[in-house]
């Protein structure tokens, strides 16, 4: 089921509503902001130049930092009075990247959202229990626009409190719910202590990210609380959540909505743009925003395109599950390394949890990688282990039952990262948890 038959659209038909709006956003921004005017000019690009979609390559890009130079609302391109809602981003240092929305931008919000939960099956039978967090942060309201207009309830219960979640998650009968994975497994954790059935509640969907998680953790979390878990992937400088979703028939890969968010892949380096299906950095141009449109946003995340129609029958280009951020992207010892890649290892096995902490050093002129990772209590029990006290966490005394995790652990890690880590197996519930995004890499290189 889709929500409107332009997430149908011929290809042909796509690209000239794309060119369209591109040209428009273009001029748009050309007249009424003088930070693109200038960086136009500099160019000695005008609007009239852009005479085809391959043109795009002409224009300038934007990054984040462009945001903050311009803070607080210097790159609005909307006026004061036209805009009616303010969100900025969450987690940064310093100043923090503003977003300015008018009306409209809030109706096409409504809209991408509302595909996004449609295509994860939520109907207005469905009883939404919505654990993003609402504020400055997009994820909130972002989907609570969207289950408001497919017609569901929504419970805007927000982040944390982890006791009232559960218990509403009983009472209320919720369906579906929306969080981030890590919250969602901490969850489970607290739910199973106090003796819930999870399968025996109501729920039968979830719409999870504004973290990264693995396929292997996705099949984790169905299986802990018997839903269809659908990954939706956005970004509060371009709109919020449901700038790309996934369907619950094929779970491959997320739509775009590119009729909304122009779409290209580049290399990080050299910021040539790469041909379909070849891994590298997203980048958006936004073509309907009025209050901040963007020109070539670099989202830093990696990624790839892959055009197609699906099962599901939408044709909007897929972009595959994003395996981590250019800059954020550890480089050890000259290889890259993303925590995603780690966490893969960690939930093929058994008798360790999801729970774990990349930590970065630097010994001499050698950057190492330790990793610390949370087993079960089953696997505390199996061991029969004692616990010794370390400088941070208890870790677990090295019998044999825990080397031969270790041993394995590091192993595979090695095997799927190329470089060799140092891990330590820490008891349950011994690394902090987050309420939001979690938290899986501590750089010390700097100490």
């Amino acid at each position: 089921m889709v929500w409107n038959k332009e997430e149908t659209n011929s290809r042909s038909e796509m690209k000239a509503l794309q060119l369209c709006r591109l040209q428009e956003t273009v001029s748009y921004v050309y007249e009424r902001n003088p930070h693109y005017r200038k960086k136009l000019d500099e160019l000695d690009i005008k609007p009239r130049h852009i005479q085809s979609l391959d043109d795009i390559k002409r224009l300038p890009f934007t990054t984040k930092q462009d945001i903050r130079d311009n803070y607080p609302f210097k790159l609005f391109t909307a006026s004061q009075e036209e805009i009616v809602e303010y969100h900025a981003t969450s987690g940064t240092t310093g100043k923090p990247v503003v977003v300015g929305y008018t009306r409209q931008d809030l109706e096409n919000w409504k809209e991408v959202m509302a595909r996004a939960f449609t295509a994860a099956g939520i109907t207005s039978k469905d009883i939404v229990q919505n654990i993003y967090g609402y504020g400055l942060f997009t994820g909130g309201i972002g989907a609570h626009y969207g289950a408001i207009r497919v017609g569901a309830g929504v419970i805007p219960i927000s982040g944390g409190n982890t006791q009232k979640q559960l218990m509403l998650l009983e009472d209320f009968g919720s369906t579906a719910l929306t969080s981030t994975p890590s919250f969602l497994m901490h969850l489970h954790e607290v739910g199973e202590e106090q003796g819930i059935d999870f399968h025996k509640l109501n729920l039968r969907v979830g719409v999870l990210g504004a973290e990264p998680w693995s396929e292997a953790m996705r099949q984790q979390i169905q299986d802990k609380f018997a839903i269809k878990a659908c990954d939706i992937y956005g970004l509060s400088e371009i709109i919020g959540p449901g700038v790309a979703f996934e369907c619950h028939e094929l779970q491959q890969g997320l739509h775009i909505n590119e009729d909304f968010f122009y779409p290209e892949i580049i290399d990080p380096q050299t910021c040539e743009v790469l041909p379909e299906g070849e891994e590298g950095e997203l980048v958006f141009t936004t073509i309907t925003n009025q209050g901040q449109p963007l020109l070539r946003f670099r989202t830093r995340d990696i990624t790839s395109l892959h055009y197609g129609t699906c099962i599901c029958g939408r044709t909007l280009v897929k972009m595959q599950r994003v395996t981590g951020r250019s800059d954020d992207m550890l480089i050890i010892r000259g290889v890259n390394v993303f925590p995603s890649q780690i966490e893969s290892v960690i939930l093929k096995r058994e008798g360790v949890s999801p729970h774990y902490m990349v930590i970065v050093e630097r010994k001499g002129a050698m950057d190492s990688l330790r990793v610390k990772v949370e087993v079960t209590e089953e696997f505390m029990i199996k061991a029969a282990a004692d616990i010794l006290k370390g400088d941070e966490f208890d870790i677990l005394e090295d019998v044999s039952a825990v080397r031969s995790k270790k041993r394995n652990l590091q192993n595979d890690i090695k095997d799927v990262i190329g470089i060799s880590v140092e891990v330590h197996l820490v008891p349950p519930n011994s690394i902090q948890r987050s309420e939001g995004k979690a938290k899986r890499i501590e750089d010390r290189r700097g100490e």
